[in-house]
C-alpha cells in the first residue's frame, strides 16, 4: 500500500533498508537478510532485526464527529511487538519508555507492548520464518506506528509533525539498540548517541556551505551600529541632553530580497540526519529574521524583529537588574594608572593573539583599530575590532582580553576546526550563552567588578525601557539621574540599546551570566561550550555529534582555564547562588 512519510522515520538511522512489499521481491529480500545476519551475527554474537510499518487506516466512517475523529487520529500511538518478550524484555521496555515521550498537539503517545508469534505488517508475510530466526540466532521486533504525520483522508504530509516523529522515533530506536547491544552482543558502545550515523551525504555539506555563505555576506552587528555615534554624543551634549541624536548606518551591500531568495533555495529538507536538519532549519529561520531586520534599520519594525531574534526581558531578569543597581555601590575608588587607549590596548590584544597562534597556528585573528567604530570592542569574523576612542581602565584590560579573545575568538576558531561551518558562524540563538561565558571569563581572571555588573544590569533596564516605548532621552535620564551613571556611560548604554531602531541583544550579557551559573550548578561541564558558538539547548546535540565522531575535540583552550588563580575562582563558583554573590566572592 502507499505509505508516504513512514520511510522518513528510518532515514536518519546509521543503518536501514526500505524494501518493497511486492511478492516478486520476497525471495531476494530473504536472501539479503540471511547474508547480513550470517555475516554480522558471529561478529557481534547476536542480531536484532526491527521491522517498522504504519498502522492501517480504520474502516468505515467515524462514529464521532469529524473534529473528534481527526484529533484522535492525530494522537501518536505505537505498538511494540515481539515473539518471545522474555528474550528482549528490557530492550522493549526502553523502546516503550522512549516512545511515550513523543507528543503531537500536546498529546502524549499511546504505547502498547504485546506478544505475537508472527510479526509482520497486515497483508504481508514475515521477513524470515520463526525457524529461520531461530536458526540464525536473530531476534525480531515489530513496531507499528500510527501515521499522524499525514492527513488520514488525503495522505498529505504534515512536515513539522513528521520532523518531530523522526526525532522521537529515532531516539527511541537508538536507545533500544544500545540496550540490546550492551546486554546481548560483544560490542560495548559508551552511549546510545554513538550508534547514530557518522558518514554524511553531499547534501549535508552543501547545505552547511550555503548557509555559511549567506551568513558571511553581512556583518549584522556592524550593520546596525551607528557610524556617527561619537558625533551623536557631541550633538546630544549641545542640546543639553534634551533631544535624541540622529544616527546614521552603513549602506547594506546586498539586496535583502535576493538574500532571502537564496536562503530559501537551500535544500534543508534534503538533509536526512534529524539532528543536523534541526540545526540547519533553526539557522535558516534566524538568518531570515536578521535579513528582515537589516531592511528595517531605523524603523519601529526593527524592534519587533529584535524581539523575535533575541526575545524580551524576563520578569526575573528585570528584578535581578534592579536589585543589582540598588545594592551595588554606584562609585568605587578609582584604580591607579592611566587609561589604556586604543593603540595600547591593540598592542596587548596582538600579544594575546600571538599566544594562541603559537598554540594553534590557524588562529590567524587580526586586531584592527577602526575609525568608524565608537569606543568599544567588537569580535567580527575571527578578528577583533577596536573603536578609535576606546579607553580601558588598567584593571579591566585582562578581563576584556579574555572576554573578546579568550572566549569569542577562541570559540570562533574552534568552530572553524569543525567539519561544519555552523559552529563558527554560530548556531541559532548562541548569543546568550556566548556572552554569559565571556562575562564568566572576566570573573575568572579577576576583572568582574561592581561597576561592570552594574553596567550589565543597566543594559537590562534600558532594554525594558525600549520595549515600554520610552524615548532615548527618558532612558538616558533614568540611567544618569536615577542610577548615577556618568553622562557618557549612560549615553553609550542607551545608544547601544536604541541603535537600529531598538536592539534587545544587550540584555543577554546578564541573562547569559545567570544561565551559565545555573548550568554549572546543575553539574554542566564548561568544555563542551568551547567547541564553537552554540546555545545552551544545543549542548546535548553537540555531545551527540561528538559521540558520533561528527564533531571533533576543540583544538584551542582558553588561557584562563589553565591559570591556577582562575581555577581557584572557578572552584569558588560552587558557593555562588546569584550574580550579586559573584561580586562578593570576588572581593
Amino acid at each position: 500500500q502507499a505509505d508516504p512519510g513512514t520511510e522518513q522515520l528510518v532515514k536518519g538511522e546509521a543503518s536501514f533498508l526500505i524494501v518493497s512489499g511486492a511478492k516478486s521481491a520476497r525471495r531476494d529480500l530473504q536472501r539479503l537478510l540471511r547474508r547480513l545476519i550470517e555475516t554480522l551475527g558471529p561478529m557481534f554474537g547476536r542480531f536484532l532485526l526491527v521491522e517498522i510499518w504504519s498502522e492501517p487506516p480504520p474502516e468505515g466512517p467515524p462514529d464521532e464527529s469529524y473534529d473528534e475523529w481527526l484529533v484522535s487520529r492525530l494522537r501518536p500511538a505505537f505498538t511494540v511487538v515481539a515473539r518471545q518478550p522474555a528474550e528482549v524484555r528490557v530492550t522493549m521496555a526502553v523502546l516503550e519508555r522512549a516512545l511515550r515521550r513523543v507528543r503531537v498537539l500536546r498529546q502524549p503517545a499511546e504505547t502498547v507492548v504485546t506478544r505475537r508469534d508472527r510479526i509482520h505488517p497486515p497483508g504481508l508475510p514475515m521477513l524470515l520464518s520463526p525457524s529461520q530466526l531461530k536458526e540464525l540466532g536473530c531476534e525480531l521486533i515489530g513496531l507499528e506506528v500510527r501515521p499522524v504525520y499525514r492527513d488520514p483522508q488525503t495522505a498529505e504530509l504534515y512536515p513539522a509533525v513528521l520532523r518531530s516523529h523522526r526525532r522521537g522515533v529515532g531516539r527511541g530506536l537508538k536507545q533500544a539498540f544500545f540496550t540490546f547491544t550492551r546486554m546481548h552482543t560483544k560490542s560495548r558502545p559508551n552511549h546510545y548517541y554513538s550508534l547514530g550515523r557518522r558518514a554524511m551525504v553531499k547534501a549535508v555539506w552543501d547545505v552547511d556551505r550555503q548557509l555559511a555563505q549567506i551568513s558571511d555576506s553581512f556583518d549584522f552587528l556592524l550593520q546596525v551600529t551607528p557610524v556617527n555615534a561619537e558625533a551623536g554624543w557631541r550633538e546630544f551634549r549641545r542640546t543639553r541632553c534634551q533631544h535624541s541624536p540622529q544616527f546614521l548606518y552603513r549602506p547594506l551591500a546586498a539586496e535583502p530580497g535576493e538574500m532571502k531568495r537564496q536562503l530559501y533555495q537551500i535544500p534543508v529538507n534534503a538533509v536526512e540526519d534529524p539532528t543536523l536538519a534541526y540545526l540547519f532549519r533553526e539557522k535558516q529561520d534566524e538568518l531570515c529574521r536578521k535579513i528582515t531586520m537589516l531592511s528595517d534599520v531605523g524603523t519601529i519594525r526593527f524592534l519587533y524583529g529584535s524581539l523575535q531574534v533575541y526575545g524580551a526581558v524576563p520578569p526575573a531578569l528585570f528584578q535581578l537588574a534592579n536589585d543589582l543597581l540598588t545594592r551595588l555601590p554606584r562609585r568605587e575608588r578609582p584604580q591607579a594608572g592611566n587609561l589604556c587607549d586604543a593603540a595600547t590596548f591593540a598592542a596587548r590584544a596582538a600579544a594575546e593573539v600571538e599566544y594562541y597562534r603559537r598554540l594553534y597556528p590557524p588562529f590567524q585573528a587580526k586586531v584592527i583599530v577602526r575609525d568608524d567604530l565608537y569606543s568599544g570592542l567588537l569580535s567580527s569574523r575571527g578578528s577583533l575590532l577596536i573603536g578609535k576612542n576606546t579607553q580601558v581602565p588598567p584593571h579591566r584590560v585582562d578581563a576584556l582580553l579574555n572576554h573578546e579573545i579568550g572566549t569569542h575568538l577562541v570559540t570562533y576558531y574552534n568552530g572553524r576546526a569543525q567539519p561544519f561551518r555552523q559552529l563558527d558562524i554560530g548556531l541559532a540563538g548562541y548569543d546568550s550563552l556566548q556572552e554569559g561565558l565571556a562575562v564568566l571569563a572576566e570573573y575568572l581572571v579577576g576583572g568582574l567588578d561592581a561597576p561592570r555588573v552594574r553596567l550589565l544590569a543597566a543594559r537590562v533596564l534600558a532594554v525594558q525601557n525600549l520595549i515600554d516605548r520610552a524615548s532615548f532621552v527618558d532612558t538616558f535620564r533614568l540611567l544618569w539621574r536615577a542610577h548615577g551613571f556618568p553622562q557618557r556611560t549612560a549615553y553609550t548604554i542607551t545608544m547601544r540599546v536604541y541603535r537600529g531602531g531598538g536592539l534587545t541583544k544587550d540584555m543577554l550579557y546578564l541573562q547569559g551570566l545567570v544561565s551559565i551559573l545555573d548550568y554549572l550548578h546543575a553539574g554542566g561541564d564548561v568544555e563542551p561550550l568551547l567547541v564553537g558558538k552554540l546555545a545552551a539547548e544545543h549542548v546535548p546535540m553537540v555531545r551527540e555529534l561528538q559521540l558520533r565522531q561528527v564533531v571533533v575535540p576543540p583544538p584551542v583552550r582558553p588561557r584562563y582555564l589553565d591559570d591556577p588563580r582562575s581555577r581557584q575562582r572557578f572552584d569558588q563558583l560552587g558557593q555562588v547562588r546569584s550574580v550579586l554573590e559573584l561580586v562578593e566572592v570576588k572581593k
